[in-house]
């Protein structure tokens, strides 16, 4: 009996060990490194008409359409623990409908953090926005967590389609800041850009943080982030397209930066 306790023993051990190992930081972000490949493939989207228009049907014909599925409850929270985060309700798996929260705010999430999760809907009709997972489609935004990256409009250099709706989520180090610099530009151009248009966000979402909404083919100006984290948000409408653009982002530290600001007023 005491070798076969001995046996129970290490083996629980050895599982405990392999649990620790799994978790742990990276880039400054508490995750578990084998959820941290897939979460990646966890997207938002909305319906063309905008925010909460999609019924549980048309919610997984979404999915569908780009190769993906519904995301379960465990990949939502994957790229939750990555840094995704997103105050709109949207249908996953199992006809459940909730939205990840990182950072609590007043606006979104009731002040708590996780999946803000409204449960099980047993009126399909209702309408919401969408979480889908494919870990093949990257293409169109993602959640971002290396130190630089180039981003760029889908199909690159050739003209992006028309009807895209596409969501990054950048997070990098705590203690870091993100240098967002345009390499090329060219998105349908109008007064107000309200066809096709580019929006940055200084901030978890795209919510709150708003830095400018870009269309044209100027190059916009650098943007660098106040905290560890940038949305960038990329929506064309049911006609005329463009170029498109290319884009890349740095992770910088925010001490470099300040004494930067220090050396140009002096």
């Amino acid at each position: 009996d005491s070798i076969m306790r001995v046996w129970a023993l290490l083996w629980a051990l050895g599982l405990l060990l392999k649990e620790v190992h799994a978790w742990g930081y990276r880039n400054g972000v508490f995750h578990n490194s084998i959820w941290l490949e897939q979460a990646a493939g966890v997207y938002h989207r909305e319906s063309r008409k905008g925010r909460y228009q999609l019924t549980y049907k048309e919610a997984i014909a979404v999915c569908k359409y780009e190769g993906g599925s519904l995301a379960t409850y465990d990949q939502l929270e994957a790229a939750r623990q990555i840094g995704f985060h997103v105050c709109s309700a949207g249908w996953f798996g199992k006809g459940r409908v909730g939205y990840p929260i990182v950072k609590p705010g007043a606006q979104c999430g009731f002040g708590k953090i996780g999946i803000i999760d409204y449960g099980y809907r047993l009126n399909k009709s209702e309408r919401w926005d969408v979480y889908c997972y494919n870990p093949d489609a990257k293409e169109c935004g993602g959640v971002l967590t290396e130190q630089q990256k180039i981003l760029q409009s889908p199909g690159f250099p050739e003209e992006y389609q028309n009807e895209q709706i596409c969501y990054w989520h950048i997070r990098v180090r705590l203690g870091q800041r993100v240098h967002l610099q345009f390499l090329e530009f060219d998105v349908e151009d109008d007064i107000d850009c309200l066809a096709d248009y580019l929006e940055v966000y200084d901030s978890y979402d795209d919510v709150t943080g708003f830095v400018g909404r870009f269309c044209g083919d100027y190059l916009p100006y650098d943007i660098i982030s106040t905290g560890n984290v940038m949305t960038l948000k990329f929506l064309s409408d049911a006609s005329v397209t463009a170029g498109g653009f290319q884009l890349q982002y740095k992770a910088v530290n925010a001490s470099s930066i300040s004494q930067n600001i220090k050396d140009f007023l002096n």
